[in-house]
């Protein structure tokens, strides 16, 4: 299912980065994340979009009221249609996580999982961020936590690269260090 739901994030990527559409993303995945609730929130709304036995007529009109209710964009609108009549709804959640990758990746955009011993100020959360954005070559969305356990310093995530300058880590190495000697 990874692939279909690759295809789908990556069309309608495709869709919202399109010059002529003079689209948000960041709105777009707002009103994605809105109908995503929605359809957490209401069992009852999803089943009948995921029902097969539910003319297709009917799913539209539904979706149609729910579009005009919540003021959102055509192509939104469009998009739930296709993955409501491909009957991809229930990959729904997948799908617009994958999207949210898909669009960081073609803005330049890189979440980064920022875990530190204590809490850190804004002008030190600025500069590891221009510190993380030398490294990587690509703007930064950090998140940030705190492990008391870390003892000072920080570790950083980003994708599937992690770089330690956490006290913690300095210690490991030099155990390894020592255990290796």
């Amino acid at each position: 299912m990874a692939s279909v739901v690759g295809t789908y994030a990556r069309a309608f990527a495709d869709v919202i980065m399109k010059k002529s559409n003079l689209l948000d993303p960041a709105r777009i995945l707002g009103e994605l994340h809105t109908i995503e609730a929605l359809f957490n929130e209401s069992d009852q709304l999803r089943r009948v979009m995921e029902n097969p036995s539910i003319p297709g007529q009917q799913k539209l009109a539904v979706l149609d009221a729910i579009a005009m209710r919540l003021v959102t964009t055509r192509q939104v609108r469009n998009f739930i249609a296709v993955l409501t009549d491909h009957r991809r709804l229930p990959l729904f959640s997948e799908i617009l996580k994958q999207l949210e990758r898909e669009l960081d990746e073609r803005q330049g955009f890189a979440e980064a999982q920022v875990t530190s011993a204590r809490q850190l100020s804004d002008p030190e959360k600025r500069m590891l961020e221009a510190e993380i954005t030398r490294l990587t070559g690509k703007n930064v969305r950090a998140h940030y936590g705190q492990d008391a356990s870390l003892l000072g310093g920080a570790m950083v995530q980003v994708g599937s690269t992690i770089y330690d300058g956490s006290v913690k880590g300095q210690l490991e190495r030099i155990k390894e260090q020592l255990v290796e000697a």
